[in-house]
Formats: C-alpha cells, sequence, structure tokens
C-alpha cells in the first residue's frame, strides 16, 4: 500500500501516511487490480463501497436498452468513484464503470467510512469532511455540464463552455482538458459537427485554437 500517494488524494487530504494505516484497518479497505474493458461494478448492481483509483483511470458507461452506450464520465488516478450509490443502500447502479486502461483500486466501505470511531479521531472526521467536498464539487461540475448542453445548437454549447473555461482560468488563452473525440462526449454531439463548428466559429473570428489550446476573441 503507497500510503505517501494517498495523502495526496482529494479524499486524504490533510491526512498523514501513519493516521491513513491506521484507517484502512478500519475502513474494510480491500486492493484489486483490472485490466482494460474489465467491469468494476456493474449496472443493475448495489454497492456498498467506493472505489478509489490507485492507478490508470476508469470509465463511467451508460448502456442503452439497443446495444449502443456512451462514456458519461472519466475516472483519472487519485480520484473516487460510485459514493453516491454506496451512500443509499440498495440503490442499483444505473451505469457500468470500466477499466479504461490496466489500473488498481482501492475500495472502501462507506458506511465504515461516515461512522466515527468510539474515540473520535480527528483524521476521520477529515476524511468525512473531504468526502464532503469531493461531493460537492462533483454536483457543481455536473451543473456545468447540464448548462452547457442546455442550448439547441453546437455553437451555444461551445460558447457557454468556452467562456466559462476563460473565467475558470481567468484568461481568454487557455487549454481544455479535452480531445475533440472528449469534448463531443463531454457536450452530447458529433465529433465531425463539432469540428465544423470550431472552424466556422475561427472563420467568425470568434476564436482562433490549435488542438485543445483556445483563444476567445472579442466581436
Amino acid at each position: 500500500m503507497n500510503y505517501l500517494f494517498l495523502t495526496n488524494t482529494p479524499l486524504f487530504h490533510g491526512v498523514r501516511e501513519d493516521e491513513i494505516e491506521h484507517l484502512l484497518s478500519c475502513l474494510g479497505a480491500r486492493e484489486k487490480t483490472y485490466q482494460k474493458n474489465e467491469i468494476i461494478f456493474r449496472a443493475g448492481s448495489a454497492v456498498s463501497e467506493i472505489g478509489l483509483v490507485q492507478s490508470g483511470s476508469v470509465n463511467i458507461v451508460v448502456n442503452f436498452y439497443w446495444g449502443n452506450s456512451n462514456i458519461f464520465g472519466h475516472v483519472e488516478t487519485g480520484m473516487i468513484f460510485a459514493e453516491n450509490y454506496a451512500a443509499i443502500p440498495g440503490k442499483e447502479l444505473l451505469c457500468d464503470v470500466v477499466a479504461a486502461e490496466p489500473c488498481e483500486i482501492l475500495f472502501l466501505n462507506l458506511t465504515k467510512l461516515l461512522t466515527t470511531c468510539t474515540s473520535g479521531c480527528s483524521f476521520h472526521q477529515r476524511l468525512i469532511h473531504n468526502l464532503l467536498r469531493i461531493s460537492a464539487m462533483k454536483s457543481l461540475n455536473l451543473s456545468s455540464r447540464m448548462m452547457h448542453t442546455a442550448p439547441k445548437s453546437i455553437r451555444d454549447k461551445l460558447l457557454s463552455y468556452l467562456s466559462e473555461q476563460a473565467m475558470v482560468n481567468s484568461n481568454t488563452h487557455f487549454t481544455i482538458p479535452f480531445d475533440r473525440q472528449q469534448l463531443a462526449d463531454y457536450l452530447g454531439v458529433d465529433r465531425s459537427a463539432l469540428s465544423n463548428e470550431l472552424s466556422k466559429m475561427q472563420k467568425d473570428g470568434l476564436i482562433s485554437f490549435k488542438k485543445n489550446e483556445f483563444i476567445l476573441h472579442e466581436t
């Protein structure tokens, strides 16, 4: 177990290595490795554990009745998943959690995480505080995505997203965390249509871009 790595994750932020070692024994912690495309949690199942990605990354995949699927989310190294479902006993997953690449997952029992030990140790309280912050941030990110996908036209979706990125970066020159396909998936549009619209926006003088680097221009 890499305790130093865990101290640098959002969930264990502010908790020392020796405290983490003590915590993991209280939280029913277990580790498991997965190969690329292996299912970690399957849609329709109920979970009682959250997963923390120790290496690699995982995808949150929504499967449709007609057989096609869509990547709804991507969880990088150091981040957690399934906390919302684990918090509601018996709640069935609406999506698969799939290894995007070879990965190692640390599973933690959420009930034990939310129930402080009899000594009321401060580092357990810190863990609960961190989990609340993570959940709040995910909620804000989801609200942002809903705001960007609400407009009907691809241009309006892009204007909404790029405007937010300029605000977040406090600069009209910034780099986004998506490639073209990922941006198309995030906004819920076709990749070719997205690329065409970006080219039109550049021709209209609204933006300049190279790969995932953008500059917004005043009109």
